[in-house]
């Protein structure tokens, strides 16, 4: 399996000022935001039209810890990935908090480590979703019974495209070559 950095969640205070400095100084733009709960707002951050975001903010008072960082993110190429992680995982007595979860966009499994610290891994469906969205879903289905569950639920939600296409506006957005 490979196993490929993709992103990272970050826990910040002041929202408006995290949001602003990102796009600033990093020419990032929002590929999408909104509330994950009532009052608590996540922005999603790219500069490039292959990744929905390689950044998130997600709106939090301090959480006591001193941890900032909510999560990283790794890519597999396959549900199947996915799938065996979460067993994996699932089994390993040092993780914590094992979760199948879906964005609509991604299959993922998300767990903390023997510190805490919160991973997730995932692979790209074939669809875009807008976000946020989390839903579970099933490890007992076939990999192809995850996709078609996934595409049925998420079909009609607002933003629900071909990836591909998704990727081909946000190309002329960011002004890339097509």
């Amino acid at each position: 399996m490979k196993i490929r950095w993709s992103h990272c969640v970050l826990k910040v205070r002041d929202f408006d000022t995290m949001l602003a400095f990102y796009c600033e100084a990093f020419g990032w733009r929002v590929a999408d935001q909104g509330e994950v709960a009532p009052g608590i707002r996540i922005a999603f951050l790219s500069g490039s039209s292959t990744d929905h975001h390689q950044i998130g903010l997600l709106e939090m008072a301090d959480d006591g810890e001193g941890k900032n960082v909510d999560h990283n993110a790794f890519r597999v190429e396959s549900i199947g990935d996915v799938m065996e992680m979460h067993a994996r995982m699932s089994t390993d007595d040092r993780v914590s908090r094992v979760a199948p979860v879906t964005h609509g966009n991604a299959v993922s499994v998300y767990f903390s480590d023997p510190e805490g610290n919160g991973i997730e891994i995932f692979c790209d469906t074939p669809w875009h979703v807008e976000q946020p969205v989390i839903a579970g879903w099933d490890p007992t289905m076939s990999a192809d019974e995850v996709l078609a569950d996934i595409e049925e639920r998420f079909k009609d939600s607002p933003g629900f495209m071909p990836m591909t296409q998704y990727r081909s506006q946000q190309a002329a957005r960011f002004g890339e070559a097509q």
